[in-house]
């Protein structure tokens, strides 16, 4: 899950070597923590959003694979 979402985030921003991802799993969630630059902030989330909700509409679609929710958060 995090090398997914790290290659995903990466693709999106200016500076990509400042991105990390940190994840913590559970038995039934994993929680995935982005932080990023603070000039690829608006990048991540987007116009409206639209980038965060289709990062999040991907991870869902894995989530059903791996039978748990993921929870997306950014990181300032």
């Amino acid at each position: 899950m995090k090398e997914l979402l790290s290659g995903i985030v990466k693709a999106l921003v200016d500076y990509p070597d400042q991105v990390t991802v940190d994840e913590i799993e559970s038995s039934q969630t994993i929680v995935l923590d982005i932080a990023v630059a603070k000039e690829d902030l608006g990048k991540i989330i987007g116009q409206k959003g639209r980038n965060i909700n289709a990062i999040r509409t991907i991870m869902e679609g894995v989530s059903g694979k791996i039978q748990k929710r993921i929870i997306i958060n950014i990181v300032e």
